[in-house]
């Protein structure tokens, strides 16, 4: 923005001339602009497993030889002879497997975005405020 002052000129041509004030500017105008983000992400993972095997064997045997002699003698006779043998065998097997297994998995998200844009437009201006000639009272004002 700028200013004259004239003042008084000093001239003298037979007219008293007397001017004021003049103002002239401009506005220049800008553009404003306002961007927010925000984001937020989480992650949870969980992986699990069980594996199990397993293998079991038993096994018995039994085994028993005998002899077994009796004898009576005064008038009857008698006489037993026994042989014998016993075997025995037990067996077990078993066979197990266990397996287990597990996910588990979680996500949020969360996001957040405010655009804002502004303009302001140019002004240019003009103002004359006083003129006074031939002692008359003219005046001139523009804006």
């Amino acid at each position: 923005m700028s200013d004259y002052d004239t003042g008084d000129t000093g001239y003298d041509g037979g007219q008293e001339v007397d001017y004021g004030q003049y103002d002239a500017g401009q506005e220049h105008g800008s553009l404003d602009q306002m961007h927010h983000a925000a984001g937020s992400e989480a992650d949870a993972s969980s992986q699990f497993g069980v594996y199990e095997e397993g293998h079991h064997d038993t096994d018995s045997t039994d085994f028993s030889q005998g002899h077994h002699v009796e004898y009576d003698a005064p008038a009857a006779v008698h006489y037993e002879s026994d042989d014998y043998t016993n075997y025995s065998h037990d067996a077990t097997s078993d066979d197990h497997v266990f397996a287990a297994e597990g996910s588990q998995s979680s996500h949020e998200a969360q996001f957040s975005e405010l655009s804002a844009l502004q303009e302001r437009f140019d002004a240019a201006f003009a103002e004359g405020t006083q003129f006074h000639a031939d002692g008359g009272d003219a005046e001139i004002a523009s804006k």
